[in-house]
């Protein structure tokens, strides 16, 4: 049996709350481990991080967000086993290398294409897809900005940090009350013309927190849902796409 593993929308940090966070990391770190066990007996081949890991990232030269390091630790561990690709969400935006030079996991700040057990495979965070969305579009250059992120690692850690936590709430506040006004799922709807017209067998995202599994043609449109309600993730072996419960 082969098993590659999709997670989103973990969003760690979210709240005030630390030992509500905690919790939501114990969970996490459940589901890494059963991940690193498999890795290690030869069973789980690759993991897929599509997006919003954390709620807020913004790294800077010498300094990273000091919590959840007991999940930093254990993708090390799990990339010394098999490959792990990362997928900038909405709210990470401010990652630089150190997940590449440290933890040797390549970040990407756009979708994937993959062909996984002979199936193919389009993989994204989601945003950006929504209908009528240009105004998000925009919004995204500005965030990745490099001129931008290169200003913003002048102000203090202790200041930029939190600076970059309200960022992620403002760009939350946005895309629910945009996401509220919408009749039609954007995000399916992009599923669709990927399955019917590109011929992908499977189109995974992230990003709007809910779990969903749609049959469309001879392929499937895959949410993987959140870990603030849902706690779901994705798992994918011979006999197909799997939503699961941490």
């Amino acid at each position: 049996m082969s098993n590659y593993y999709f997670i989103s929308d973990c969003h760690l940090g979210f709240g005030r709350d630390r030992n509500a966070d905690r919790e939501r990391e114990d969970r996490l770190l459940q589901v890494l481990e059963k991940i690193k066990a498999e890795a290690a007996e030869g069973k789980a081949k690759q993991l897929f991080i599509v997006g919003d890991l954390f709620d807020s990232w913004f790294e800077y030269r010498f300094a990273i967000p000091r919590r959840h390091v007991r999940t930093l630790a254990l993708l090390a561990d799990i990339r010394k086993l098999i490959p792990v690709e990362y997928l900038m969400g909405n709210h990470d935006f401010g990652h630089r290398n150190y997940f590449r030079d440290e933890l040797h996991i390549p970040i990407s700040g756009g979708d994937l294409e993959r062909e996984l057990l002979g199936k193919k495979f389009y993989i994204a965070h989601g945003d950006g897809k929504a209908l009528n969305d240009t105004g998000y579009l925009i919004l995204r250059k500005i965030l990745r900005n490099k001129f931008l992120l290169w200003g913003f690692s002048w102000v203090h850690p202790d200041i930029g940090i939190r600076l970059a936590e309200r960022i992620s709430g403002g760009s939350r506040t946005y895309t629910d009350n945009r996401d509220a006004l919408q009749n039609q799922d954007g995000l399916r709807i992009f599923a669709e013309k990927k399955i019917i017209e590109e011929r992908f067998d499977y189109v995974i995202m992230g990003h709007r927190h809910k779990p969903q599994e749609d049959r469309i043609g001879s392929g499937w449109y895959i949410n993987l849902g959140d870990w603030l309600k849902s706690y779901t993730y994705g798992r994918f072996d011979e006999e197909g796409f799997h939503i699961e419960n941490a």
